[in-house]
């Protein structure tokens, strides 16, 4: 090989190799932004995540809340009516106290019925209430 030729060829292997080193240092600083990108998107999801999971956790407990005050509401309203349905009864058959035992025999039936129908139409209903409320 002349002399000239050789340098051409040290020229040309080494523009090469430059070459080489910056798409390896392009690919080097693509897969570093890959990684940065999917270690936010990582943290994004983490977040939306918690928040979702606190989201659902007060529209639970909210739920509940309300639950328990619609109860406490009905139970007042169903004691009152019992004691007014019992002194009327008891002032119609002239026996205060029969009216208040046929009352509570009303409520004895109720109870009954409700413990019957428990599995059939109380427990679904109330699992399906709680699945809406979750997924809501």
């Amino acid at each position: 090989m002349k002399a000239g030729c050789k340098t051409c060829f040290y020229l040309y292997i080494s523009a090469n190799m430059e070459e080489e080193k910056t798409k390896t240092e392009g690919i080097k600083e693509s897969a570093s932004d890959l990684v940065d990108h999917v270690t936010d998107f990582l943290e994004t999801y983490y977040q939306y995540i918690a928040i979702n999971v606190a989201q659902k956790s007060i529209n639970l407990a909210s739920g509940a809340i309300n639950f328990v005050i619609l109860i406490l509401l009905c139970l007042l309203i169903v004691s009152f009516t019992g004691f007014g349905l019992a002194w009327w009864l008891g002032d119609v058959i002239n026996s205060r106290a029969g009216g208040f035992f046929i009352v509570a025999g009303f409520y004895l039936l109720v109870a009954v019925l409700l413990i019957v129908m428990r599995k059939k139409v109380i427990f679904p209903f109330l699992r399906n209430v709680i699945t809406r409320k979750i997924y809501e």
